[in-house]
């Protein structure tokens, strides 16, 4: 079990403690499906974002000539440029980006090329989320070189990627943010400090729930807890299937499942 901190890197370690009942700041209203507090995030917020977690490091410590908050502004864009509808009526967007960059420009991103791509990916993750959009597939976000471009020029290719046979990637998203990533081993939910993830949640049982790799997907199952599991709202019987972007509800504790 590993828990993402700070720009993408790992820390691994085998059980977590967790605080409060918050996922990023806002919180799930059983029953309604919504978040109350939730703020018109829009492109302008989005920027922001990508102002605070990526440019705040990162432009410190590059010399190249684009500036990360650029490269996030283009992605987005990318993804309602290219967004289109299914047979559902849902709206489709990008999942696979290849940012591509002048040799120069790459070598700039060496030594933080996988804490930016991490943060990019992050940051399509959010957009989708406050635009409804879905994915078909993980997010996954890649840097790579063109001779060809002149320094300061990038372009980004997007794909529609289906995601693989078996359940792919997982995390779940916790309170503080921090992201413990889900392999195929079981992780446990709840107030025992053996728990992989322990509660400090008086209205979660001491082993409270699993999250396990199934044949196709991540699935949740309640172990008789005495407030029950939810998953968007809805009080879960069994094992239930997640789908990215779900919200469980350990208790008054809300996490979200992210596909990728």
């Amino acid at each position: 079990m590993s828990e993402r901190t700070g720009y993408g890197r790992l820390a691994h370690r085998s059980q977590l403690r967790v605080e409060g009942s918050w996922v990023t700041g806002r919180r799930w209203v059983a029953g309604r499906g919504e978040y109350p507090d939730k703020p018109a995030m829009g492109l302008q917020s989005l920027e922001h974002r990508l102002e605070r977690m990526v440019d705040g490091v990162f432009f410190r410590r590059t010399k190249g000539s684009i500036r990360p908050i650029e490269l996030g502004r283009r992605l987005v864009r990318e993804m309602d440029d290219q967004r289109s509808v299914d047979v559902k009526g849902r709206r489709i967007v990008p999942n696979d980006f290849t940012v591509v960059l002048s040799a120069v420009d790459h070598t700039s991103f060496n030594d933080i090329e996988d804490a930016l791509v991490s943060e990019l990916a992050e940051a399509a993750r959010e957009y989708a989320r406050e635009e409804g959009y879905h994915f078909m597939g993980p997010v996954r976000v890649q840097l790579a070189v063109d001779n060809s471009l002149r320094t300061g020029r990038f372009t980004i290719v997007s794909q529609l990627k289906q995601a693989a046979t078996g359940p792919g990637m997982g995390s779940l998203v916790l309170p503080s943010g921090q992201r413990v990533d889900l392999g195929s081993a079981k992780a446990t939910v709840g107030r025992l400090p053996e728990c992989t993830i322990a509660i400090n949640d008086s209205n979660i049982s001491r082993n409270h729930a699993e999250v396990t790799a199934g044949t196709s997907a991540y699935v949740v199952t309640d172990l008789g807890s005495t407030n029950g599991t939810m998953v968007n709202g809805v009080k879960i019987v069994g094992e239930h299937r997640l789908r990215d972007g779900d919200i469980i509800s350990f208790g008054s504790t809300h996490v979200r499942f992210e596909a990728s």
